[in-house]
């Protein structure tokens, strides 16, 4: 991992050093650790600049520092950036030390919630490691069969890739696969990844993977997906959509199904196969992402027709045409990616929803999806009102859910939350 320069701040630099508790017995020796100070106290793992009073000199980008608030109280502990928009993402809260154990014991405990539910009976494709969710900010890890994937989001959490890979890899049993049960496999394999944005925030780089070509078959409610973690979108497959793809099959019986922003086809194959739809139509703008989405019908035995479209463009030729279609899944990319986006991220929301409303058939079911953590469930619900109402459509809402249970939730970080799912009849 290559560390960018970055700007500095004058304003965190030390002017005098906040009164900080007293040592006590048994502290570890060398993590005493640089200090930030905040203006006033919080719960949420996110600290921005704004909320910095002062920052120790001797603090550097991507350290763990000790956050303490007025009179020398300390907050917690946490990965320290001055150049990123999140200065510190909060690790712990009170004294626990951020050391070899902690990252261990996130991890074990990570691990042992999906345990808990007793997913990897039904798949070997889900997340391990869901970010503030786990209380870990910064880090997610998928695990695809016997490949582990990290994506990043933090430079402190690029900078310590050595050691969260130990940590995973003395905590999980030996890897499986559901779609190789006879093979053993002697190790795991991991790769880390970060999009080029955050990287350019963060002010990191990571080293090109060894394997740029890697692909392996997962397992999901009984379908074969293939998965390219190194090439694809994210980390290659959208394990926060199992639960909503075995759902929406259930809807889908001898029903015509449009299957919007598609990706690598998990709607699609789902409603085909498992939801015996008449007919399913994928679209999605990324072709290779198509590419894919075909060799995962071809891995179901399902018939599906895979369309290379910009689905805006797709739903106003389908509107012209005056088709219509039973079940619709909208499933949009990120629009919202900062704060700055929100307005443009919200017109985009109502003039696809818009759209796609206008091209169910009556009394048809839309599901429809926001991956925009920004974006909270009472505000989509809203857009999806005035879409219908713009659509000219009577839209009765009968469910709205999000991803599964490897995807936890901390109430303090309810952008931890993100995946909203609505379900609608559209009369």
């Amino acid at each position: 991992m290559n560390q960018r320069g970055g700007r500095s701040s004058t304003s965190n630099q030390r002017r005098r050093a906040p009164r900080a508790p007293k040592t006590r017995a048994g502290t570890p020796a060398g993590l005493e650790g640089p200090w930030v100070s905040l203006r006033s106290a919080t719960n949420h793992p996110f600290i921005y600049q704004r909320m910095i009073r002062e920052a120790d000199r001797a603090a550097r980008p991507g350290d763990v520092v000790n956050v303490y608030i007025k009179d020398g109280e300390l907050l917690g502990r946490g990965l320290y950036n001055p150049q990123s928009q999140i200065a510190i993402r909060m690790l712990t809260h009170g004294e626990a030390w951020v050391d070899e154990a902690f990252w261990r014991d996130a991890i074990a405990r990570a691990v042992a919630l999906r345990d808990l539910t007793r997913i990897s009976e039904t798949t070997d494709a889900y997340r391990l490691v869901h970010a503030e969710g786990d209380g870990l900010s910064g880090l997610i890890v998928e695990r695809y069969a016997d490949v582990l994937v990290m994506e990043l989001f933090s430079l402190g959490m690029a900078m310590r890739v050595r050691t969260i890979t130990d940590a995973l890899t003395n905590v999980l049993s030996p890897p499986t696969s559901l779609d190789r049960p006879q093979e053993t496999f002697d190790h795991w394999r991991v790769l880390s990844r970060a999009d080029a944005r955050v990287c350019e925030m963060e002010g990191f780089e990571l080293p090109e993977t060894p394997e740029p070509d890697l692909s392996v078959v997962i397992r999901e409610n009984g379908l074969r997906f293939r998965v390219k973690p190194a090439s694809g979108h994210k980390t290659g497959f959208f394990c926060d959509q199992r639960d909503n793809r075995r759902r929406l099959a259930a809807l889908c019986g001898g029903k015509s199904v449009l299957d919007l922003c598609c990706y690598t086809g998990g709607f699609s194959v789902a409603a085909r196969v498992l939801g015996e739809a008449s007919e399913v139509i994928g679209v999605d703008l990324d072709e290779d992402a198509v590419a894919v989405a075909r060799e995962n019908a071809n891995l179901n035995q399902a018939r599906i027709k895979f369309t290379h479209a910009d689905s805006f463009k797709y739903l106003r030729q389908m509107a012209e045409g005056e088709r219509r279609f039973d079940v619709i899944a909208l499933d949009p990319p990120k629009f919202c990616l900062s704060r700055n986006d929100y307005e443009d991220a919200m017109k985009k929301y109502l003039d696809l929803n818009r759209l796609a409303m206008s091209v169910v058939a009556p009394d048809g079911v839309l599901l429809t999806c926001s991956c925009s953590g920004l974006v909270s469930r009472d505000a989509f619900l809203q857009v999806v009102h005035r879409a219908g109402r713009q659509a000219g459509r009577i839209v009765q809402v009968f469910d709205t859910t999000g991803p599964g249970a490897d995807h936890p939730v901390r109430l303090n970080c309810p952008e931890s939350g993100y995946l909203k799912a609505v379900w609608a009849r559209v009369g």
